[in-house]
Parts: structure tokens; sequence; C-alpha cells
């Protein structure tokens, strides 16, 4: 594993770690994140990525993780615009630092959400969505369901007001979030049609240009996220060739999965393999689409 700084527009910074395969790559994959997920949560399953000869980004979000370097996080600037921002500048690094091979993304919950927003979808082959959905609130799982009113309409703007930014830590709630995203994700998860909705026809336009593949993984036992959810968030892909596939923890004689537990080391033998099968599939969704848009949700 190797680590490095990217430097992004207004002196932002992102930390990167690359891993990378013994031999010849067979493509690149950058990881997105999870809201409040530093990067090294997914650091077993990168490296086991690359040990299958990939070469593999992860990066933490300006704000969070590595990339808040030091610095108190009240005295940042960003919101869910400048993460999407953060997403592509590691894709252009993947791919300037492998220009003629395949770049796929794997997304987890949010980083299957921003895509949408990026500026130059054509150097994407495709998304692998794992946990993720539109979260709007009515869509959210039922545990979620019960308090996600008072965490928006009171917990939220209370703390944000009283620190300067969202201290989930402190109250064990998501993670600690910058003022901006936590305010912007807040407009989106009461809009019915998520970020599409609350940001208007520029939103609409952009995940409207995405023509890359996407294959959305949904657990059946997911506290955060539904399968209603997880079809919102492929409908505003609406040019894209998209799939969805429900996996059960009986599936893989597992007890449970949920929102997070396909990262986890003890699916390496089970989840993992899976994935391989699932990037090919990638191209040859990718294939079909050369010859028209075709849109399929099982």
């Amino acid at each position: 594993m190797q680590t490095q700084t990217l430097q992004v527009e207004e002196g932002a910074r992102i930390a990167v770690r690359r891993y990378e395969p013994e031999g010849a790559s067979r493509a690149s994959i950058v990881i997105g994140g999870a809201m409040g997920v530093r990067q090294s949560f997914y650091e077993p399953f990168a490296t086991w990525l690359a040990q299958q000869g990939h070469a593999v980004w992860t990066f933490d979000y300006r704000g969070s993780g590595d990339s808040l370097d030091g610095a108190p996080l009240r005295s940042v600037k960003a919101d869910l615009f400048d993460w999407a921002r953060d997403y592509e500048a590691v894709i252009d690094a993947a791919k300037v630092a492998r220009p003629g091979q395949p770049l796929y993304l794997l997304g987890h919950s949010l980083g299957a959400q921003l895509p949408g927003f990026l500026q130059k979808p054509e150097q994407v082959d495709g998304l692998v969505s794992i946990a993720a959905g539109s979260g709007y609130w009515r869509e959210n799982a039922p545990r979620l369901k019960r308090s996600v009113l008072y965490f928006w309409f009171v917990l939220v703007p209370l703390a944000t007001r009283i620190w300067g930014y969202f201290p989930g830590r402190r109250l064990r709630k998501v993670g600690d979030l910058p003022r901006g995203v936590i305010l912007q994700w807040r407009k989106w998860c009461l809009h019915p049609r998520y970020s599409v909705g609350a940001e208007g026809e520029l939103a609409a336009r952009s995940f409207a240009r995405v023509r890359f593949p996407v294959l959305a993984l949904s657990m059946t036992d997911d506290e955060l996220m539904t399968q209603a959810g997880t079809r919102s968030l492929l409908s505003f892909y609406p040019g894209a060739p998209t799939e969805m596939e429900r996996i059960a923890p009986a599936d893989v004689q597992a007890r449970r999965i949920g929102h997070f537990g396909f990262f986890r080391e003890q699916f390496s033998q089970s989840l993992w393999p899976g994935l391989l099968e699932r990037l090919s599939r990638l191209g040859a969704l990718a294939a079909v689409q050369q010859g028209g848009v075709t849109k399929t949700t099982a």
C-alpha cells in the first residue's frame, strides 16, 4: 500500500491510498466510501482486490479521515458537490496512471450516489453500487424511520449550530461531518427525489449524462437502505444500463451482512470472489450499451 496526497481546487488536499498488484493490472478500481466512513475501513478489501490483479485507489473526502490533516473541522468549507469533485480527482489520477485500462467504481452507500455529479463520466467503465440507495427518509429502513425526523429537525440543526460542524462521533451518529456536508445531506434526505430533486434541473441533467453501466448489490438485511431506496437511486441514472441484485445472508451461510458487512474479511471467501464475475458483467453491459441504451432492473 502506498500513500499520496492529491491537490484539488481551492487548496484542498485529498489523502489517497494505492494498492498495486504484483504483476500487470487487469483494471483500475476506485472505491468511493460511505458517509462518515474512513478509507482505512476498506483496506482489507482493497488489499484483496490488488491480490486479484487490480490497481485499487481509496481516499478520504475533504474534511474527513486523513484528509482533515489536523485542521479543526469547524473551519472546513465543504459540501457534497466538493466531495464529488474529490471523487473525480481520484478518478482522474487513476486514469492518468493507467490510461489504457478499464476503470471501475465501487461505491459504498454515498459512494454510489455521488458519481451522478461527475463532470467527465466518460472516464468510467462501470459502477458497482454496494448497499446504496436514495437517502430520502420515507425510503429508509424501519429502524431509521422511528427517529429520522428527530435527527433531521432537532439533532442536526442544533448540534451543527453549537459545534460549527456535526459531531457525529460524539453523538454516535454517522460520524463527524463538515457543516456544509451535513446541511446539504439534510436537504437531500428530506426530498422525495433525494439529490436529483433537491438540487433541481442541473442535477437531473448531470445524472442523465452518465452512460456507464450500474450494478447495484442490495442486502436483504441492510439496516439503513431498503430495496425501494436502491430502486430509486438507479432511477436517477436514466441514461445508464442498470441492474439490481439482492443478496441475503443465507446465500453465503452468514447470520448477517447488513449495511457494512460486505467489506469485512469474514466474506473474503464468499462475497468477495463473486465481485470479479460482477465486474465482468459490467463489461458485458457496456458492450450492450454500445448498440443502444438498455435498462434492466431485476
